[in-house]
């Protein structure tokens, strides 16, 4: 039997899932909520000072990446602006009907393609490597003239893998020029990088970018959708004129400002908190080794600029990842695991497929993401119980396999 801690503390290593809000993000919002509650679409007094918020924040998040203020959609989320990008996009322009992804998009980006390849879109799903990287000459060599959109993670979600997107931007501009079209459009999903890398569309050479207030310590229910111009896409929620007419709805003042906030932030310190978050996730990394046998890195090598500072994902043998997770919550430890738990089938991590794990090896996989309050004390304090966490659950899953109770993987 596993031995209790005599005070439980917690410990929340699930920053890409969702992430607490700043004191100072909180501190920007609060006039909105109570004394500035205008509607921006109003002419007098309240409306203008609300809409004054917005269009300032439009003007800093536009500074901050290189694009215009006019560039900026605000939406209700990371996954609304992923939906508006690609259906946008492809409901405007019909006559093509073609779209290149990868196979380890999030399923904001996914499951919109999917749909689109239920209503007749042909779709090219690309490899990836071991580590989850894209080949670019694979990409540009599917390209065709009926291809109306490319879309590409900035950095997954799951395994901190960065993407070539500048590499992946420049190809699809001279692919343009050589065949003197305006065509594929290049979408990319930012959720996770943007508190951690240098967003620059003009480098990155992307037309629709994505961005997640709840990623980046903002709050839930914000994001945006960077639309370079000259780029038409189609609004899909329609009933007012906000937003470009591309976003119907009253906006969400408070949001949009501590998303904002949030932003400059992250952006202004990422530099120094990645080498932060790196040297961590190494020492956890090193920990898992010298006292978990049995282990696996899935990704990037740790400290690699292929992948996020802040993550690491790592497979245990023999163990199923749902287990672990609800031992380590009862040590107030919080992670995420590589299946996916609200399935009814409990299918493993599409993203450890697609590198090549076996259903056994992405069943037993945990993700660690760290952040602002993460501290060695944090890790040390895993390490208390992990090991035997670990130690247990094998146990009992070699009892199990020996009476024929195994779990059968398709």
């Amino acid at each position: 039997m596993l031995k209790k801690p005599k005070k439980v503390r917690e410990v929340y290593f699930d920053h890409a899932a969702t992430t607490y809000l700043k004191p100072e993000v909180l501190k920007s919002m609060e006039p909105y909520f109570i004394n500035e509650y205008g509607n921006p679409s109003s002419l007098y007094k309240k409306g203008r000072i609300a809409s004054n918020a917005i269009n300032n924040s439009r003007k800093k998040i536009a500074e901050l990446f290189g694009g215009l203020p006019e560039n900026i959609i605000f939406t209700g989320s990371g996954t609304e602006s992923d939906n508006l990008a690609i259906f946008g996009t492809c409901f405007k322009y019909p006559d093509k009907k073609h779209i290149i992804t990868t196979k380890i998009e999030h399923h904001a980006v996914l499951y919109v393609i999917e749909e689109l390849e239920k209503q007749g879109w042909e779709v090219t799903y690309l490899d990836v490597d071991k580590n989850g990287l894209v080949d670019v000459k694979e990409l540009v060599k599917n390209i065709k003239k009926e291809t109306v959109l490319i879309s590409v993670m900035h950095a997954n979600n799951e395994m901190g893998v960065i993407e070539p997107i500048e590499e992946i931007g420049r190809k699809i501009l001279k692919y343009r020029k050589e065949n003197n079209t305006e065509f594929p459009y290049f979408h990319t999903d930012a959720c996770q990088s943007a508190g951690y890398l240098k967003l620059d569309v003009e480098k990155m050479h992307v037309d629709l970018m994505t961005i997640n207030g709840a990623k980046i310590y903002g709050p839930k229910g914000t994001g945006m959708l960077y639309v370079r111009r000259g780029v038409k896409i189609k609004p899909q929620i329609l009933g007012g004129a906000q937003e470009k007419k591309l976003r119907a709805g009253t906006e969400n003042v408070a949001g949009i400002v501590g998303m904002t906030k949030a932003f400059e932030l992250v952006q202004e310190n990422k530099e120094k908190e990645s080498d932060r978050l790196r040297n961590l996730s190494k020492y956890l990394w090193e920990e898992v080794q010298k006292q978990i046998p049995q282990v696996k890195l899935n990704g990037p090598e740790i400290g690699s600029d292929k992948r996020l500072p802040n993550n690491v994902n790592i497979t245990f043998e023999s163990v199923e990842g749902e287990a672990m997770l609800l031992y380590l919550d009862e040590y107030g430890i919080m992670c995420s695991t590589g299946s996916a738990c609200t399935s009814a089938n409990l299918e493993p991590s599409h993203v450890l497929r697609a590198m090549g794990l076996s259903y056994e090896y992405a069943h037993g996989s945990l993700r660690f993401s760290l952040g602002l309050k993460n501290t060695k004390a944090d890790v040390d304090y895993m390490m208390e119980w992990l090991p035997d966490i670990i130690a247990q659950l094998r146990e009992m899953s070699s009892a199990n396999f020996s009476v024929g109770k195994h779990v059968k993987y398709k």
